[in-house]
């Protein structure tokens, strides 16, 4: 190898961020992009793999070196995670035959999902892949596409998802990990940790599925034609790449089992680190990071997606103002919303705005604002959205308590950690102490270590606590505000099962407009 700096990057569902690191862990640079969403048509969601993915990859190899004053020439190896788990058709020549469709806020693929379990039995895929179907699985999304898009399903040669993709377009290899991979359910056996053709028939022909590796793994080297157009330098080793979820739980140490990461980022997700199969219809099983190694993950829908939504329907003066030079307009929203007591004036949010992932996997599920009065403002409104996103978390933990599953220590990682208002809230309503490292740049900085391990540059994950993660700080939970969320979060389980039918209607109707 030429140089020992590590490259990172990540590719989000709202931005893309990279940073480039010495083994030690130092941060020399960091770079962050911004980009869209394709919400073509009620619970869809696409990007275009090329216009986003592709090239937000290449302005970030290329601008990262510049910024850290560095030569290409003296980056060691590179990885990528991405959004996840999505479905990317190629063609023969490997080039993308429609937009991307999305990982679980995708959620058009309900009647294949019905229609598997018809043909072979809930109960035999949950015995194969480790989880039930759900909109987070990519086999009802191909059969989807053999239904519904026969010509695109016909000319494709490759399925690829956003890190497999870049993996691709920098190496050539045609690779996918094994936590992607046991979300392409119910062609993967999680037992086994193989592709399996036992369901496969009416959905794709596994032996065109791509190898599988781990994360921790060189999948091959930059190549020549990626060369040129990233800057990097060919023949610099290139890991396997993964999910972002699972880059973004290495980049604050967990690992060992009964560690649980809470990302908070346009979605909220959940890993936790087991070294044994747990498993239960309400969360999803997959393996992990390194061999010998499973998680236990769970994702809830929209909850940083959420609050930007927030923002920018209802606080477009806050945002006027942060781009005058103001303060960001999501600080102002916590600030003011930290003055609200814990309820928020009686207030209630169903965070569904995009369905809901786990526990309740409920696709056609949608938001609610309950117990708006004339006397409830912006502020009132701002923390009854984020309350309501921390009652989704304690929904899951509790989930994972009764699976046999019990987090350990739970570590907050992601954007929205910004938000020392939301942390608390979520310590609040879960009683849970929350670990938060000083420096949680996310996946990107999971990604540099694991490029360092996969090239060797870095010995052991043992470095993750000696040298990675640094200064971690603890949120601790207000007793009186726990005590007073007891009565909210039952609230909260009660008015989904108690509404959910009108929802599902009021979707419907929606779909005919």
């Amino acid at each position: 190898m030429a140089g020992s700096l590590l490259l990172g990057i990540d590719i989000g569902t709202y931005s893309s961020k990279g940073v480039l690191c010495t083994p030690d862990g130092t941060v020399l640079a960091e770079h962050q992009l911004e980009h869209g969403l394709s919400l073509p048509r009620p619970g869809w969601a696409e990007q275009d793999a090329d216009a986003i993915w592709w090239n937000d990859c290449v302005k970030l190899c290329q601008v990262l070196p510049q910024l850290a004053g560095r030569a290409a020439s003296e980056i060691a190896a590179v990885a990528v995670s991405g959004l996840g788990p999505d479905l990317l058709p190629l063609d023969d020549q490997g080039r993308p035959l429609r937009p991307a469709i999305l990982y679980g806020i995708d959620t058009r693929a309900q009647a294949q999902i019905e229609e598997l379990n018809a043909t072979f039995g809930p109960e035999n895929l949950y015995e194969v892949g480790g989880m039930n179907l759900t909109s987070q699985a990519i086999g009802p999304k191909l059969l989807w596409l053999r239904q519904n898009e026969p010509d695109i399903y016909r000319r494709t040669r490759y399925i690829t998802t956003c890190s497999s993709y870049l993996v691709y377009r920098l190496t050539g290899e045609y690779v996918l990990d094994y936590h992607s991979a046991s979300h392409f359910n119910p062609l993967f056996d999680i037992k086994a940790l193989a592709w399996t053709g036992r369901f496969s028939e009416p959905i794709w022909d596994v032996k065109k599925l791509p190898r599988l590796a781990w994360p921790t793994e060189i999948a091959g080297q930059i190549s020549p034609a990626a060369a040129l157009e990233t800057g990097l330098t060919a023949g610099t080793p290139v890991t396997c790449g993964t999910i972002d979820a699972i880059s973004e739980g290495i980049s604050v140490g967990v690992t060992r089992p009964g560690d649980l990461m809470l990302m908070y980022g346009t979605t909220f997700f959940f890993i936790l680190a087991l070294d044994k199969l747990v498993s239960d219809p309400r969360m999803w099983l997959t393996a992990f990071a390194l061999p010998g190694r499973y998680c236990v993950a769970g994702g809830m829908s929209t909850t940083g997606a959420l609050t930007r939504w927030f923002r920018d329907q209802f606080a477009a003066d806050l945002v006027a103002a942060e781009q005058n030079g103001g303060q960001s307009a999501y600080t102002v929203l916590s600030g003011q919303a930290a003055s609200v007591p814990a309820g928020s004036r009686g207030l209630l949010v169903l965070p569904y705005w995009q369905g809901e992932r786990t526990p309740i996997h409920d696709p056609q599920a949608r938001g609610i604002f309950a117990g708006l009065t004339l006397n409830h403002t912006r502020a009132d409104m701002f923390r009854a959205v984020l309350e309501g996103s921390a009652y989704g978390v304690r929904q899951n933990v509790e989930v994972m308590r009764e699976m046999g599953a019990n987090p350990t220590r739970l570590v907050a990682v992601g954007g929205g950690t910004k938000s020392r208002t939301w942390l608390q809230i979520v310590s609040d309503v879960t009683g849970l102490p929350q670990d938060l490292p000083a420096q949680t740049i996310g996946a990107s900085y999971g990604n540099a270590f694991l490029a360092g391990y996969a090239s060797g540059l870095i010995a052991g994950f043992e470095a993750l606590d000696t040298q990675w993660v640094r200064d971690v700080t603890q949120i601790v939970p207000d007793g009186a505000a726990h005590a007073r969320y007891q009565e909210y979060y039952g609230l909260y389980t009660g008015l989904y099962n108690q509404t959910k039918d009108i929802v599902h209607q009021l979707g419907a109707l929606s779909e005919k407009d």
